[in-house]
């Protein structure tokens, strides 16, 4: 299996009233559901961790899961309210506002040894569940169980309107970036992480502290990634009509987790031994379920009949 923790929402997407009036729709999202839903859509085994809420948005998260055929039997059901995220954009880039507090992701707690992690071949964390003290601190638990079989994703997805504490949330990404094996950003991830300190400088620290991968993805220029032996690679983004970026990055992650998989080259070592070629195609595979989520609003990763011959 390969799963998925972190953040479960509804975004309300900018769409239009029959009278052309703005207005919002409700679209199942949250960027480590989104992982795992472009995951199991591919068609690898995918698990979801987290807190879900059985009022009626929780109902919807779940129900959109199933229709994936993402395994929630390691979510959390409870009776908080869901996370709700208001979407809007600003000059092309993408602008949330969250409705958070008390809810079912928050509320999420995780129990040692609760996940059978030897069957589990990579975790991905990252987003909004790592913001708070608890939520980091119950996926660091989590990370202590799962590291020793599984190989660790990790994609920020920086939120800095809910970031209260920058100093203290920077703090805490260093911790879980020191903990991943790859670790995926966008260039704005990066730039409110590391402001202007040069890409490569910073890449080289964190290779350094013993992740085997780090990518950064830029929109439409493509992706930049930089591998312990394999060195730089450069991936161009495919030329799509855009309807909105929500949930490419995610859906970024969820490809190049499957195609590592596909290839044999997920596990700790194998990624760690992976070569230029190799790494090369699962970026450009990943780059490629980027831009076809672009082309239909909210997060609406593909399904491996749209991308996956030769996978």
């Amino acid at each position: 299996m390969l799963m998925a923790c972190g953040d479960a929402l509804i975004d309300f997407v900018p769409t239009q009233s029959v009278e052309g009036r703005e207005a919002v729709m409700p679209v199942v999202g949250g960027s480590c559901l989104n992982v795992a839903i472009g995951l199991a859509r591919l068609g690898a085994q995918s698990g979801f961790v987290g807190g879900i809420s059985t009022d009626m948005f929780g109902q919807m998260i779940a129900d959109h899961a199933a229709a994936s055929n993402v395994d929630l039997g390691f979510a959390k059901r409870s009776d908080h309210r869901t996370t709700l995220a208001f979407v809007r954009i600003i000059a092309g880039e993408t602008s949330y506002a969250f409705y958070d507090q008390g809810t079912a992701a928050r509320s999420w707690t995780y129990r040692r040894g609760e996940i059978p992690f030897a069957d589990v071949e990579a975790v991905h964390v990252g987003s909004t569940t790592l913001i708070n003290g608890q939520g980091a601190a119950e996926t660091k638990a989590l990370i202590a169980d799962a590291r020793a079989t599984s190989t660790i994703a990790f994609d920020p997805n920086c939120r800095p309107n809910l970031v209260k504490d920058k100093a203290a949330y920077l703090a805490r990404m260093a911790e879980f970036a020191s903990d991943a094996d790859l670790i995926k950003m966008s260039d704005v991830d990066f730039a409110y992480l590391f402001g202007t300190e040069p890409y490569e400088q910073r890449v080289r620290a964190l290779l350094g502290r013993g992740a085997s991968l780090v990518v950064i993805t830029c929109g439409g220029d493509g992706a930049m990634a930089w591998h312990a032996k394999a060195g730089r690679i450069d991936v161009a983004a495919p030329t799509v009509d855009i309807a909105d970026t929500i949930g490419a990055g995610d859906s970024f992650q969820a490809a190049l987790l499957f195609a590592l998989q596909r290839q044999g080259s997920l596990a700790r070592q194998h990624l760690a031994d992976i070569g230029t070629c190799e790494l090369r195609r699962v970026l450009t595979f990943a780059a490629t379920c980027a831009g076809i989520t672009c082309t239909r609003p909210g997060a609406d990763p593909p399904w491996s009949h749209e991308v996956c011959p030769g996978w």
